[in-house]
């Protein structure tokens, strides 16, 4: 942040409102959920591990939809939808995305693996890959697994993975929401299709 207390001039085209406008819903060439479940899909799962929060869960879905996700995957004492929590954050994404529920996590590992899906956990582990060394192999398909918000991935889980992700992060906490962690993989994902 600056010290500087007074506002800068505006450079031309700032400011006047001629240079930026805000789209409309109309303009956004959004798709129905019917031509969802019919476009080509980015080759990667959302695997979610015990997460508590429906807050989270919906945020999630509604992440997965924006860039067309082939999926998500709830575990254990994750809630699935319909659920008006989850809705609140998803604002119907839980209708456009696929998803599916396992009682137990390694039912979807062992699911996924069979599916032909190359697992990763995204956790702080000894030997993982930093994200920004990471780069997806565009002739995988690939399932990316988020912990519950207090205890992670279950050790279990991350031992049965391919390999471990783990995001830099330069602060006090080393720790971040899980809806906001799915949405910095996802987008790592993404971009390399782009």
């Amino acid at each position: 942040m600056s010290d500087e207390t007074t506002p800068r001039p505006a450079r031309e085209g700032q400011g006047g409102g001629s240079l930026y406008r805000k789209l409309k819903i109309t303009e956004m060439n959004r798709i129905s959920v019917e031509q969802f479940h019919d476009a080509e899909k980015l080759p990667l799962v959302v695997v979610l591990d015990g997460v508590r929060s429906l807050y989270n869960v919906g945020s999630v879905f509604r992440t997965a939809d924006a860039f067309r996700l082939a999926g998500v995957v709830l575990c254990g004492i994750t809630a699935t939808p319909p659920n008006v929590e989850i809705h609140k954050t998803a604002l119907g994404a839980e209708d456009s995305v696929a998803w599916k529920h396992f009682d137990d996590t390694m039912e979807a590992v062992r699911w996924l693996r069979d599916e032909g899906y190359t697992l990763l956990a995204i956790e702080q582990c000894e030997g993982s890959t930093m994200l920004n060394d990471f780069h997806p192999d565009p002739s995988l398909r690939y399932a990316v697994i988020f912990g519950n918000e207090v205890k992670g991935v279950q050790q279990s889980v991350v031992d049965a993975c391919d390999g471990c992700i783990e995001i830099p992060q330069f602060g006090t906490k080393h720790s971040m929401n899980v809806s906001v962690t799915a949405g910095i993989i996802i987008w790592h994902f993404a971009q390399q299709r782009l």
